[in-house]
């Protein structure tokens, strides 16, 4: 037990040379709501969406146009002198849609978009969420890493000195100096990289809120319990994920848009009917065939019926086009289906196996403890060699490693299974948090 004794003294050691603000998950979230590019991008296009129901509701408002002109008419009878009458025009021409099923289906087809953009841009924040997350733990992988090298070169160099005291007073042989002498300088190696693997993971955070961050928040405790999951088995998930995902939501839409389509395509055979009301204000009509230009006022209004008889068969290759289109976002929803169902399923096993793994690892690092101690009392009575302290040792910090790694992927995978139900949120990020 001294070891473990040590070692918690080393881990208090590491924690008080920590910067003194040292953010956790939501905070880090947070500041990339503040600062990611890619949310932003998603935000402006989402808002951008919001328009198409206003301009689809345009189609079926009155429409109208103001028209003036002036213009000056030199006439050159022969007659007489050569004569310039001015000339002016103004028209105001209104419009209203009476019957028109092409608009009406652009209409319905821009609020299937503005649903279609909600979706997306939910996905959007999902992804930021998991983007998020994923760094993070990449930073409190690394940290682990880095953590462990750092008490493992201490340790090792604690056993490389007792090792040259023994051989200088000829209880050990220079083998064992030797063996604690190359462990030291592997741990020293390892330690370079860990820290360079914990630099880069700091650097994709930094890409996310445009700052090198600080000390990560890690795991404090492993919970116990690692199975309060709001869905029982795997069919329950993969249900909730078919009405929820949001994924298959924009699927569904784009097939609705393609469906819609269609029928706007079809809406070309039909004939439109309009009401128009016009005014007309004209001065010096006719100047220029009887040279005296008279003023007109013109005012009308009544229904105008068009009905399309032949274009050249662009019509019926609309539909076929159409059509096509249709087919093909139906079988896009199809494999969109098929790949969530497969996504939930995988994520689920991740988390189910992930509990095991977990549970496993903290029975490991229990058993490797025991056996560190046994292996140093060992030693100090002549039973054992530097070689097994080494290894023991090896295999402590491995355990500790690999619970610690286990644990971050286990929640990840709980946040992508959330994710691919549907119902991945702040308020499933800060449960993480509070595991952590």
């Amino acid at each position: 037990m001294r070891f473990l004794q040590y070692f918690c003294t080393l881990m208090v050691g590491v924690a008080l040379h920590a910067p003194l603000y040292a953010a956790d998950l939501m905070d880090t979230y947070r500041e990339a709501l503040e600062q990611d590019a890619n949310y932003k991008s998603a935000r402006a296009e989402y808002l951008a969406a919001q328009e198409k129901l206003p301009q689809g509701r345009a189609s079926l408002l009155p429409n109208i146009t103001l028209n003036h002109r002036i213009e000056s008419q030199r006439i050159d009878a022969r007659i007489g002198p050569v004569r310039t009458i001015p000339v002016r025009g103004t028209t105001i021409t209104a419009i209203q849609p009476l019957i028109r099923v092409e608009n009406i289906v652009i209409y319905a087809q821009s609020k299937t978009e503005v649903a279609q953009a909600d979706s997306q841009f939910v996905i959007a924040a999902q992804d930021l969420i998991l983007r998020v997350a994923q760094a993070y733990f990449d930073v409190l992988s690394a940290q682990v890493d880095v953590e462990v090298a750092v008490s493992q070169k201490k340790a090792i160099l604690k056993q490389l000195e007792q090792a040259k005291r023994n051989f200088e007073v000829g209880v050990s042989t220079i083998v064992d100096t030797n063996e604690a002498q190359a462990r030291f300088d592997l741990t020293i190696s390892q330690e370079i990289a860990a820290r360079n693997a914990l630099e880069i993971s700091k650097r994709t955070v930094q890409g996310i809120i445009d700052r090198f961050p600080e000390h990560f928040v890690g795991a404090k405790e492993i919970s116990s319990d690692l199975s309060g999951l709001p869905y029982a088995s795997m069919e329950e998930w993969v249900q909730v994920a078919e009405e929820k995902n949001f994924t298959l939501k924009v699927q569904q839409a784009s097939y609705d848009i393609a469906t819609k389509e269609l029928k706007k395509a079809w809406a070309r055979h039909y004939p439109t009917v309009d009401l128009v009301a016009r005014y007309s204000d004209q001065e010096g009509v006719g100047a220029a065939f009887t040279g005296i230009g008279r003023d007109i006022t013109t005012k009308s209004i009544g229904i105008e019926i068009s009905l399309p008889l032949f274009e050249g068969f662009g019509t019926q290759s609309h539909v076929r086009e159409a059509l096509a289109n249709r087919d093909r976002a139906l079988h896009d929803l199809e494999n969109t289906r098929r790949n969530n169902a497969l996504q939930v399923r995988q994520h689920y096993l991740n988390v189910t196996n992930g509990i095991a793994q977990v549970n496993a690892l903290k029975q490991a690092l229990v058993s490797s403890q025991s056996q560190l101690d046994s292996t140093i009392l060992g030693q100090e009575v002549g039973v054992r060699t530097e070689v097994d302290v080494l290894n023991a040792q090896q295999q402590f910090y491995s355990a500790r490693r690999d619970l610690d790694k286990a644990y971050y992927n286990y929640l990840m995978s709980r946040l992508r299974l959330t994710a691919e139900a549907g119902e991945l949120d702040e308020d499933a990020l800060q449960q993480i948090n509070n595991m952590l």
